[in-house]
């Protein structure tokens, strides 16, 4: 019994220390973990990372790595490094190196670093705070000490933040429950705690292991004990049969059974030892040893009920198998069986219709089923592939296939050409008919293009482009063949139809209404072809058409995919807009050889291009969708060639006008005032050409009004070559009005004639030209208000004409050069006039008689000049003109008086210069010269005012 305490309280010991371990394990697991976690200082730089503390690199490449993986950013081609604190490194800058200058950067400064630094621990100064964020918080409203803060962790007041509804509130009593379970077993606990510590404090009884003092050894212990092995015998008798040196045989012999009998007590005792062992293990097992030998008996007894059960059960089995299983299993394998013959049956089945694949190929050939012929290639190439490997009958049946299809596609493509040209060079029918003669083509059409859509063919648009160019190519040839057999010319035709010789413009717009009524039959009848092979690329993706004609065919799957489909469709419509072009580059080479310069075609007939050209652009835009520029390239040549026939011709014309005019007032005819109120109304529509009798040599008829009314209440005085300028523009913005291809050109040239206008007229009369080119003896002040009104005029017609045309550039220009034109001639009128009342007045002296002759000659300047453009100029232009001169007139006086030393003290003098000042008044009152308001008596006191 103390012997069974003793081991109770031995293993109740060890319990307790394993718990104690498990309990000390953790800590020091913690202990460990953070003791690893710290940096040694001492070890080198690339064996641990400073910021990733579970990271261990066992060499320089793998920390390297680390780095480049981990703490690198990549910007654009450049590389910064993040090996640092809040990311940032302190020895590279923050816009980055290049991979070369990066790895250099990480060898020195991370790699081989001599002192290694501990990393800053983080702490509440380490946090940031964003202090915009922080002041734009809504929810804080204004702050009132805020500028009374420090700056750091308590800028912002800390929030007590309540505990959260979800989480119910812990107390002693939810552990109740568990404390009352757990309890009894530690109560039970604490008493086995109590025992062992006294069975410790109190000493056992000696066991013969302890008297013995030597425990087994653990070789007899073993399972095995094998003592003819000489390691094993003598480790069991040590030094029994070695003799010791220099003994004899009879010492040897007395040793020897010396040491044999104290082996025999040492094992004796090692027997004894494992006796107690044995009787201390009986003695603590003897209630389990003593209730196994009682139910021993019960045991045999329930194994032969066992045993019974065992056999009733194997012949349970046997009788089952015999019955129920064999028979089964007959029954499945017949199944198998019959399987297996089905199988056989049906590969009979397909063999048989995989070798009647050749003859249908020829029957769906036959019918021109293309696209069933290659689905049933197709499908028995991959029949042979999947099911059929291995016939040795089919052996060749693949290649044959394959010929096959190469064939068809052959077939197709040669089908495919010549339907095209059997369809392109059918005899020009209307336009409207077109549609419908190859609508009546359709099935067949619909099958070849089928066909060559599924063998992935897209060649044909390519193919069906070039004869479309072929086709139009002869067509033009053609033409030009029957324009030129009616002629007598010998002509020499090139390969792209076209002749090495002029023909007249009247063959030429012929030829080109002609060719392209025949070019739109033809794209017509291209147009409806496209639009079929775009249905039926449609249906062969699976979609649906929703054209007015849609394409018949037979129910297949879709095989077109999304990407060719949308391929072909792009391929389609570039061919309409590349036939589109081609006809128009060969329109184009129609009209580009005939030189209207050498022809000097007319407005008529430029008019019938125009037209022929547009609807053919019209036509050709509703086919393909988009415009074509070539002809219309063409149309703009020769118009610019007309435009700038038309416009030299008027600009010289306009320039002997100029050189032969006499500047002299002339009558206005009634056509004239005509063209007049159509441009200021904007109307050019009608043609108003003017008779050959109202123009004379030296000028225009006197029949007719003698000024030019404008609005029903400016009149105009003008000069011939006015009046002919008026004419030119007139015709300048009819043939625009008829010809909007011409108002840009026209628009120009307007500008360039009113320039030439104003230049030349400014050198024959202000540069005093007239009198070397038109013989004038002098130019005269009437001369230069003739022609200040005709600028004038010029300058009213110039914003009706901008508005006409739409754009004018250099309208801006020819404005102020007109105007300033216009400055220049009044400043010339007053200027001669001021030179005369300069030079009287330089020799006048106050004296009798009364008015003087001095001041006679000055009213006679005055009479005259008014004489001279009274007629001319409108009031306003003369009072302003009067004006200048009145102006210069007293400035002139009070130089005189200043030199005579005449003054305003009432003598003599005060008084003569009072009455010729009188007299001056009256003459420009009797003109009417200067307005109302001006012709008091004021200057009797102005004239005074220095």
């Amino acid at each position: 019994m103390a012997t069974a305490q003793h081991n109770t309280s031995t293993t109740t010991t060890t319990t307790t220390a394993a718990a104690a371990t498990e309990h000390v394990a953790p800590a020091e697991r913690k202990q460990s973990v953070a003791s690893a976690s710290n940096f040694n200082i001492n070890a080198p730089s690339w064996q641990s990372c400073y910021y990733c503390t579970r990271e261990h690199f066992k060499s320089v490449a793998e920390f390297v790595n680390h780095l480049r993986s981990r703490h690198c950013t990549r910007e654009g081609g450049s590389f910064v490094c993040r090996y640092g604190f809040n990311g940032v490194c302190a020895s590279l800058p923050l816009d980055g190196v290049s991979d070369r200058d990066y790895d250099a950067h990480v060898a020195k400064y991370h790699v081989n670093q001599q002192t290694r630094e501990l990393p800053p621990e983080w702490g509440v100064y380490s946090a940031a705070q964003n202090l915009p964020a922080v002041l734009n918080d809504p929810q804080r409203g204004k702050q009132s000490n805020l500028f009374t803060k420090k700056w750091g962790e308590h800028f912002v007041e800390r929030v007590h933040i309540p505990s959260t509804p979800r989480l119910p509130d812990i107390t002693h009593a939810d552990f109740a429950v568990y404390l009352g379970s757990i309890g009894k077993r530690y109560r039970w606990h604490e008493r086995r705690q109590q025992q062992q510590q006294q069975q410790q404090l109190t000493p056992t009884t000696a066991t013969p292991e302890h008297l013995g003092g030597v425990p087994v050894p653990e070789i007899f212990l073993k399972s095995q004990l094998q003592l003819h092995h000489a390691a094993t015998f003598a480790q069991v008798f040590p030094n029994y049969m070695q003799p010791e040196a220099g003994e004899d045989n009879a010492s040897c012999t007395v040793q020897r059974q010396q040491t044999g009998r104290q082996l025999q007590e040492q094992l004796s005792h090692y027997l004894d030892i494992v006796e107690v062992r044995i009787a201390q293990q009986v003695a603590q097992k003897s209630a389990a040893f003593f209730h196994a030998m009682t139910t021993q008996h019960a045991i045999l007894a329930e194994m032969q009920q066992a045993a019974e059960q065992v056999r009733q059960l194997r012949a349970a089995l046997a009788q089952l198998h015999g019955s129920a299983v064999v028979d089964s299993f007959r029954v499945m394998r017949f199944a198998q069986r019959r399987q297996h013959y089905h199988a056989t049956l049906d590969k009979l089945r397909l063999m048989a219709t995989v070798h009647k694949t050749q003859p249908m190929l020829q029957l769906l050939l036959g019918t021109q089923d293309y696209v069933a012929a290659l689905d049933l290639i197709s499908t028995t190439q991959e029949i042979l592939a999947a099911e059929l490997l291995g016939v040795h009958c089919f052996k060749h049946l693949p290649m044959q296939l394959g010929e096959m299809e190469k064939l068809i596609d052959k077939m197709l493509t040669t089908e495919f050409e010549r339907y095209a040209a059997t369809d392109l060079n059918r005899p020009l029918t209307d336009a409207d008919l077109e549609t419908d003669s190859v609508y009546a083509e359709e099935d067949k059409l619909v099958a070849i293009v089928m066909g060559l859509l599924r063998k992935q063919n897209f060649g044909f648009v390519q193919s069906y482009q070039q004869e479309a160019i072929a086709t139009i190519r002869a067509i033009i040839k053609q033409l030009l063949i029957e324009l030129l057999s009616r002629g007598d010319h010998e002509v020499c035709l090139t390969g792209a139809g076209e002749q090495s010789l002029e023909l007249t413009l009247a063959e030429w717009l012929a030829m080109l209404q002609r060719a392209s009524h025949a070019l739109v039959a033809v794209l017509e009848r291209i147009k409806a072809v496209v639009s079929i092979m775009q249905q039926t690329a449609d249906a062969a993706a699976g979609g649906s058409s929703p054209h007015e004609h849609a394409v018949n065919l037979i129910d297949s799957e879709a095989f077109l995919s999304a990407a060719h489909h949308e391929l072909l469709s792009a391929q389609l419509q570039q061919l309409l807009q590349a036939v589109c072009h081609y006809c128009h580059e060969r329109c184009a080479n129609i009209v580009s050889p005939q030189s209207l310069e050498r022809c000097a075609a007319t407005e008529q007939e430029l008019l019938q291009l125009t037209q022929v050209v547009q609807e053919f652009c019209e036509a050709t835009q509703s086919i393909c969708n988009a415009p074509s520029v070539p002809l219309q390239l063409a149309l703009k040549v020769q118009a610019s060639r007309y435009a700038q026939r038309f416009h030299a011709e008027r600009k010289q014309k306009l320039a002997l006008l100029l050189d032969q005019e006499r500047w002299r007032q002339v009558d206005i005819p009634h056509e004239f005032q005509r063209i007049i109120e159509r441009m200021s109304a904007g109307d050019y529509a009608k043609q108003a050409p003017l008779d050959g009798s109202l123009v004379t040599n030296n000028g225009i008829d006197v029949s007719g009004n003698p000024v030019l009314l404008l609005e029903g209440k400016q009149p105009f005085a003008l000069v011939g070559v006015a009046l002919l300028l008026i004419q030119m523009l007139y015709e300048y913005g009819g043939s625009a009005h008829r010809l909007p291809l011409l108002a840009s050109y026209h628009a120009r040239n307007v500008v360039d004639l009113l320039r030439c206008f104003n230049s030349r007229s400014c050198q024959l009369i202000i540069g005093a030209g007239a009198m070397r080119v038109a013989g004038l003896k002098t130019i005269t002040s009437t001369n230069l208000a003739l022609v200040s009104r005709a600028l004038q005029l010029v300058l009213y017609l110039l914003p009706r004409l901008r508005e006409h045309f739409e754009s004018m550039s250099g309208y801006e220009a020819i404005e102020r050069d007109y105007q300033g034109h216009i400055k220049e001639i009044e400043h010339k009128i007053h200027g001669i006039v001021s030179e005369r009342i300069t030079a009287q007045l330089e020799a006048w002296d106050a004296r009798p008689p009364i008015p003087s002759q001095t001041f006679r000659h000055i009213s006679r300047h005055l009479v005259k000049l008014h004489e001279a453009i009274a007629g001319v100029l409108p009031e306003p232009q003369i009072h302003e003109i009067y004006g200048v001169v009145h102006r210069n007139f007293k400035d002139k006086l009070r130089e005189q008086l200043l030199k005579l030393n005449i003054y305003n003290n009432g003598g003599p003098q005060h008084g003569v210069v009072t009455s010729e000042l009188t007299f001056y008044m009256e003459t420009l009152r009797t003109l009417k010269a200067l307005p109302a308001n001006q012709l008091d008596n004021g200057i009797l006191e102005h004239i005074w005012l220095y």
